[in-house]
């Protein structure tokens, strides 16, 4: 019988992305011929267009300035959401357009990426009636969204109260005095978000969409781009009948006219003994807010984030977004205020910020503009005098919907000879039913991680015992991992290693820690020794 996830991912030598492939690539797109889609911009909706038009038969080239998921797509809170947040706030096309997003990469598209999460909400003193009474409405117009985004029970289970000893169970951390029990809702989760965006690169390259980090767009126009490989310094152009402009938060410095409006996400990074044994993730309120959380939410590599802000940002765009002492503070005060044991200061061993790149529509002068917490997270899909087509605005869940849009409007603007679009159904490598992922040769981890190929990952440690062996003690990642990431998923430098295919820069203890023993893999692996 055909699983839900369609036919078989491709093998990893159509997918694998590499130094070797790059510079095949790099040298057929520069100053070669005229492609019908140029992307610029390798997150999640930039990814998500090199797949999407390469999947209606479009030749594409897409290009980032620095690796695959650096920018807002590895800062997310992992989460693939429902769209509740924007169900309470009235944004009715939001909510259902994530709750179906949500069900595509669940059941269809990324099994392997995203399962579900149990959150627990603690009905703690500091937790009115009143409001428990309307998140428990909330949730439940969060499960009729599941429900009219076609996404089965058995894929998202219907949330309930609990009581307070289950509470306990559930979160241990909680403090127990005053609780009267909890509500418990569930929601997808990724396991990675930056896995997901090398997931989308590699589908792409298998459908022939060439893959190119380090490169940098210098200008663009409708008819291609001026470029520098960061490498070489080498400056080239490459023709395009379409350009799709997916920077994000930079994407005003490529195009007049766009005005991006960034706000500021901060997660903590904890050591799993600062909270003990975390069954679930936590919604904390946040005084004085009638909608807004803080997360907790435990990793599979033992690590727990806790967050988010909402902060807007002034000034230039940094390349990467600081955590600020302000948006630490305010987590450690909205966690201290349930937990049995307060969190100090000391006990972030981390932390990162990720930079929304939300639509700026109060650059009018008609008053004061909105917090960013307030601004739509729709997405637009805006076309430039010159032809040249932008997306910005949306979030991690609805990537491809924006993507989608964003090819879209350039097949109908640039009249490229391709039909609708196919990513909805088109399992992205890795991907297979729950039932055909658990009976996989290979460790659970392993398997949330790499889907179908875990077996080969596996077998990379298995055929040699220091590459089976954890690169950092006390951290999960092995160095055939590294070496995969190396080989198959485009990884150039220990900066790729540590921040993007795994998560261990994330603790800079750790980052340090590992510097070496990542250093020596890559010199092991580069071509003169392979």
């Amino acid at each position: 019988m055909t699983s839900r996830t369609g036919p078989a991912s491709p093998t990893p030598s159509a997918s694998s992305l590499s130094a070797g492939r790059r510079t095949r690539d790099l040298t057929a797109a520069v100053d070669g011929g005229t492609v019908d889609v140029l992307v610029v911009g390798l997150g999640a909706t930039g990814a998500g267009a090199a797949l999407d038009a390469a999947s209606r038969g479009l030749s594409v080239v897409a290009v980032d300035a620095h690796d695959l998921a650096f920018g807002t797509s590895r800062f997310s809170s992992k989460l693939v959401h429902g769209g509740l947040r924007y169900l309470a706030s009235g944004q009715l096309d939001v909510a259902h357009e994530s709750a179906v997003e949500r069900g595509v990469l669940m059941e269809r598209t990324a099994p392997h990426l995203v399962r579900a999460q149990p959150f627990v909400l603690p009905l703690t003193p500091l937790v009115s009636s009143g409001r428990a009474a309307l998140a428990r409405a909330g949730f439940r117009a969060g499960d009729a969204l599941r429900l009219a985004a076609r996404t089965a029970r058995a894929t998202l289970p219907a949330p309930r109260r609990i009581s307070a000893t289950e509470t306990r169970h559930l979160a241990p951390a909680v403090r127990a005095d005053g609780l009267r029990g909890g509500l418990l809702s569930w929601d997808g989760r990724l396991t990675d978000d930056a896995r997901l965006v090398t997931a989308l690169a590699r589908t792409a390259a298998a459908r022939g969409a060439r893959i190119l980090t380090r490169v940098r767009a210098l200008e663009l126009t409708a008819s291609g781009a001026r470029v520098r490989d960061e490498l070489t310094g080498e400056e080239g152009g490459i023709r395009a009948r379409a350009v799709i402009n997916a920077s994000g938060v930079w994407a005003g410095g490529l195009v007049d006219g766009i005005r991006v409006r960034p706000s500021r996400g901060t997660h903590l990074v904890l050591r799993p003994e600062s909270l003990g044994p975390l069954p679930a993730g936590l919604h904390i309120p946040v005084p004085g807010e009638t909608n807004r959380f803080v997360l907790v939410l435990p990793q599979d590599d033992g690590r727990v984030y806790a967050g988010l802000t909402d902060e807007p940002v002034d000034g230039p765009v940094p390349d990467v977004a600081e955590a600020p002492e302000t948006d630490i503070g305010f987590l450690l005060d909205v966690l201290c205020s349930v937990l049995e044991v307060p969190l100090r200061r000391a006990d972030v061993v981390g932390a990162f910020a990720g930079l929304r790149p939300l639509l700026d529509t109060s650059a009018d002068g008609s008053g004061a503009p909105p917090r960013t917490a307030d601004v739509s997270r729709r997405h637009a899909v805006l076309t430039s005098s010159e032809g040249v087509v932008t997306v910005v605005g949306g979030k991690l869940t609805t990537y491809r919907r924006m993507a989608e849009d964003a090819v879209d409007t350039a097949v109908r603007v640039r009249r490229l000879p391709a039909g609708p679009s196919r990513t909805a159904s088109l399992p992205l490598v890795g991907a297979a039913s729950p039932r055909a992922l658990a009976a996989l040769p290979a460790p659970r981890r392993l398997v949330r991680r790499y889907g179908t190929e875990a077996p080969a990952v596996h077998a990379l440690g298995a055929r040699d015992a220091r590459l089976g062996e954890p690169v950092l003690p006390g951290h999960p990642v092995t160095g055939a991992e590294l070496l995969w990431a190396v080989r198959h998923e485009g990884a150039l430098d220990e900066d790729d290693l540590l921040d993007r295919r795994t998560r261990i820069g994330l603790v800079p203890g750790d980052r340090a820690a590992a510097l070496d023993a990542v250093r020596a893999l890559l010199e092991a692996a580069s071509p003169r020794h392979g």
